[in-house]
């Protein structure tokens, strides 16, 4: 019986010594409740904008809400991912720059897809398309 004891504690120590990086803290309720805090008021101010008509341009009032929908993603992975840096020996933030890098390349091509398609159509008149099959 005593004999796995001590092979229980080694494999707990084992498992300490190769963390792999978790050795960052998991956080706190004070970074919980900073998260949720600024989570809320980046909610609420672009709602009040849109609801309020604060700003008369809708272009303008689209990119003051992207903006802020940015914010929020960084407070999201900072207060409730934990993601910075350090944690995982950098791996997570070269995770994260490699997928923004995929989704830039993924959204400006099919922008410019669309784009493309669109200026090359031919044109239609309601006439025509109404005689469509």
């Amino acid at each position: 019986m005593t004999t796995q004891a001590p092979a229980h504690e080694d494999a707990l120590e084992a498992h300490h010594a190769h963390s792999h990086g978790h050795e960052a803290a998991h956080g706190t309720m004070k970074s919980y409740m900073t998260g949720f805090v600024l989570a809320a008021i980046l909610t609420a101010i672009p709602f009040w904008l849109v609801m309020a008509k604060v700003i008369p341009s809708p272009i303008v009032t689209a990119v003051v809400i992207m903006i802020f929908a940015a914010i929020q993603i960084v407070v999201h992975m900072v207060c409730f991912l934990h993601m910075n840096a350090k944690s995982e020996g950098g791996w997570t933030l070269l995770a994260l720059i490699f997928t923004l890098l995929i989704v830039a390349i993924a959204l400006s091509g099919s922008f410019w897809v669309m784009h493309h398609m669109n200026a090359n159509m031919m044109p239609m008149t309601p006439e025509m398309m109404k005689n469509m099959p």
